[in-house]
């Protein structure tokens, strides 16, 4: 933990809106719109002038409809013939081009009644398909929904498809199976857990919705980029339909129309387009919703199951020791500043004579690569370079660049690039590629030592290799690319100020800020306020600070940053002077999404009044104080699905300095070597959690998960949970205080703990020390202990040195070197069922 201060108007002819793949809207037990529920408008009625025509490609079905040109304009006109199981509320969906580059209009009929003038947003080009929603009412039976060039409308807009979703008779026949129950997803804008209702999935459902951003966000693991059968399963207090806006990671979908169920449950579906790998989901109550609805979570046929702990992750992680080589492996050692001490598992291969390699069978294909390394530093501190040999079944592939400039650091605490100092370590570094083609898997990828690199040795740590797909597009609606507002990439000079000017201009006009590929050189804050930023990938856009600054700021408003890289120019720590890649205030419900975080002072420190924040799917790697750190005041957020490594400080940090952090959540990470202080540390605050992650690999003055009254925070209130965590290797030497400290560790020092902490379903593997320490001198006086596993442990099972009291059930204690438990300070322990070893 690092608490500062220590821590784009003519249009030759047009096209109308297609529906969206929407399968139709559907009760829970009804026969539903099925996919091909989609009408074709080369296959509706046409009249004044509307033809079918073909120039443009990616339209849907045999062709589209253009003809709603200025020479038609008041009698240019597709019919649909829309059948609807029942009277009601519904949809329907357009899928339309419009090159004009500017917002144009057609009039909406249904059974020859004017709806309204519906206005059609101009896409990238004529070739770029979209879709619009708009909410209709049918009757039961034979229906026509008509697009018409009125005298009154722009038109010149080219149509390709529509969808309808049409309302259906309610019934509910019980819970079907879903993929995402509703508990499980992240919450925000007022959105909460019930359980006054019956007939529901799972342990809970979600009411709260008819707030402006209430929102559900699940996280949805896809085997392949696909668009998938989505379904919503949900209920209505009354007749009247609700509406909610579906969106995946992100990028609005479309709008939903659920129809009124009368308080029974019921089923609607649609569909969703998701990435491969790991997606966010949302239901979110946009402008023109009214959320009247309660949710029981979603289905999302042919997607995959997400890690049961840690991050579900898009890369496949080969161990050096675990591969073939010729060379030497060290470790294992848990000594602070020896090198296997930082290596993942502590372990690693050192290349020092040319010809040596270590090699690794793919498992899975792959373009992309990062590899973890160490170089040795060179006597001003500043680094060293060099390259090393990558080859593929014995064919080179390339000279792969390194560098110690982000490695080592000397003396004592915050360290520095003086190796006079001694006490040298922070010895890893990552570096990343994208290859040329894929990789199959069984390829033999290898690295090795040929004569041209010219280290005196590469110390291999780990590689991950992954299939990274093509650099993202920028939406066809919406957004304003910044290269079109004064931006430059790859152009080496300093783009903050031009950034700040982008984003603020796109802001005024209601829109996000596109990043295309490219590197945009920042050296200060990049300012956002409710602000939308998106980039091309984590692969392909970068931010790259400069001489220790440049960084996103939250200053106030809903921000969404997505998509991108931060790749800091931090070389050692500076709490004054450096800045960290994401900090500030980040109002209600912003979004951080599939960020890549390196080389920055830390990764993420946000600030009151930011409430209902989502940090998801980050890689934050090589920071030089904390990883995360959710600061005073920050409320009901959550870090989930994400990898953190490398850090200089605690790897995810709650710090209720001066105000209280309050119901937040780390969740599903995946954190390993943070290289001084614990992987989780909870420092104070109200009702926070700790759930489902993977820990690995403290080294010093560490923990893996630390419960603390350390900094004198604002003390502990509500539940502090703890639950379903792996924790492996963890625990280390504190020098200063001459002390071993504990894998699990409850902290009382500066203040007594008193409010209640729930340690629940966690495994200790492998402890350094002790698997579960209480300590100090302070009371610690509501512990729960519910099903603690601890298997190997370089002290005590259970050691506490503490006064107050605890229940224990279910706590297992095996390979414990100096026995399964010691007790000092009065501490009383209160043993329920199922304790074995202790």
């Amino acid at each position: 933990m690092s608490p500062a201060p220590r821590k784009r108007s003519h249009a030759l002819r047009t096209v109308l809106p297609l529906l969206l793949s929407m399968l139709g809207v559907l009760l829970y037990g009804a026969t539903a719109q099925a996919a091909d529920a989609r009408l074709e408008a080369e296959s509706a009625q046409l009249s004044g002038g509307a033809a079918v025509s073909t120039e443009h490609p990616g339209y849907t079905g045999s062709g589209f409809v253009g003809g709603f040109t200025d020479a038609n304009k008041g009698k240019a006109s597709v019919s649909f013939a829309v059948q609807s199981g029942a009277a009601g509320a519904g949809s329907v969906s357009v899928r339309y081009a419009n090159g004009t580059t500017a917002t144009m209009t057609l009039s909406l009929y249904v059974n020859g009644a004017k709806v309204r003038q519906v206005s059609l947003a101009a896409t990238a080009n004529w070739d770029t398909w979209v879709t619009h929603e708009e909410a209709v009412t049918y009757k039961a039976g034979a229906n026509t929904v008509a697009w018409t060039f009125t005298t009154s409308d722009s038109g010149n807009v080219n149509l390709d498809s529509v969808t309808p979703a049409t309302p259906t008779t309610p019934t509910d026949p019980g819970p079907t199976t879903l993929t995402h129950q509703a508990e499980d997803a992240f919450v925000s804008g007022g959105a909460a857990k019930a359980t006054a209702a019956t007939g529901y999935e799972g342990s809970a459902y979600l009411s709260g919705f008819t707030g402006a951003g209430a929102r559900a966000v699940f996280s949805v693991n896809a085997p392949k980029a696909a668009t998938y059968p989505l379904t919503v399963r949900y209920r209505t207090a009354d007749s009247a339909a609700a509406t909610v806006t579906l969106l995946a990671n992100g990028a609005t979908v479309r709008r939903l129309t659920l129809p009124g169920t009368g308080g029974t449950w019921a089923t609607v579906n649609t569909d969703v387009t998701l990435r491969a790998a790991l997606n966010s989901v949302t239901l979110r109550t946009a402008a023109g919703d009214n959320g009247n609805y309660q949710l029981d979570g979603i289905g999302v046929t042919g997607s995959t199951a997400a890690a049961t702990r840690g991050a579900t992750l898009p890369y496949t992680a080969y161990e050096a020791e675990s591969g073939s080589t010729n060379a030497g492996t060290i470790g294992p050692d848990r000594n602070y500043l020896t090198v296997p001490s930082e290596a993942s598992g502590r372990k690693a291969v050192v290349l020092d004579q040319t010809g040596e390699y270590v090699q690794f069978t793919l498992t899975k294909p792959a373009n992309a690569l990062t590899l973890r390394y160490s170089l040795p530093d060179n006597a001003a501190g500043t680094g060293t370079a060099a390259t090393l040999s990558v080859y593929a079944n014995g064919s080179e592939l390339k000279d792969l660049p390194l560098s110690s400039k982000y490695s080592w650091v000397y003396g004592g605490y915050p360290y520095n690039n003086d190796p006079s100092q001694g006490s040298g370590h922070h010895f890893f570094d990552e570096t990343r590629t994208l290859l040329t083609g894929e990789l199959p898997a069984g390829t033999v990828l290898k690295f090795q030592k040929d004569a041209g690199d010219t280290a005196a040795s590469y110390t291999l740590d780990l590689v991950e290799t992954e299939s990274v797909p093509a650099a993202l597009t920028m939406p066809a609606t919406g957004f304003v690319s910044a290269t079109t507002l004064g931006v430059t990439p790859g152009d080496s000079t300093d783009d903050t100020s031009a950034l700040n000017s982008a984003l603020s201009t796109a802001t005024s006009q209601g829109k996000g800020l596109w990043l295309p590929s490219g590197t945009y050189d920042i050296s200060g804050h990049v300012d956002l306020t409710g602000a939308d930023l998106r980039g091309a990938g984590q692969w392909y856009t970068v931010l790259r600070g400069k001489n220790g600054k440049g960084g996103l700021f939250g200053r106030g408003g809903t921000s969404n940053v997505q998509d991108l890289m931060i790749a800091g120019d931090v070389s050692y720590r500076d709490d004054a002077n450096f800045d960290a890649a994401i900090e500030g205030d980040f109002g209600n419900g912003s979004t951080l999404q599939n960020i890549w975080i390196e080389h920055t002072k830390v990764g993420l420190w946000i600030d009151a009044p930011t409430t209902g924040l989502l940090a998801t799917g980050l890689r934050i790697r090589d920071t030089f104080a904390d990883g995360v750190n959710l600061h005073k005041g920050t409320s009901g957020s959550e870090v989930s699905q994400s990898s953190v490594r490398n850090t200089g400080d605690d790897g995810l940090a709650m710090f209720s300095e001066s105000q209280a952090v309050t119901d937040c959540a780390f969740r599903f990470n995946t954190v390993q070597l943070p290289l001084l202080a614990n992987t989780v540390g909870i420092y104070g605050g109200h009702a926070n959690r700790v759930e489902d992650n993977l820990l690995a690999d403290t080294v010093t003055g560490a923990s893996g998960i630390a419960i603390s009254s350390r900094f004198a925070p604002v003390p502990f209130s509500g539940t502090t949970s703890v639950l379903r965590n792996t924790l492996t290797r963890t625990g280390g030497y504190e020098p200063n205080w001459q002390s071993k400290l504990g894998a699990l560790w409850i902290y009382a020092d500066s203040s007594d703990i008193t409010a209640p902490v729930l340690l629940q379903g966690n495994d200790v593997l492998d402890s350094t020390y002790s698997g579960l320490l209480i300590s100090w001198q302070k009371n610690v006086s509501a512990v729960t202990v519910d099903g603690l596993k601890i298997d190997k442990a370089g002290s005590y099972g259970i050691e506490i040195n503490s006064a107050g009291a605890g229940t224990f059930s279910g706590v297992t204690v095996s390979g414990a070197t100096a026995g399964g438990l010691s007790v000092a300070g009065g501490f009383a322990i209160t043993r329920g069922s199922g304790n074995t070893g202790w």
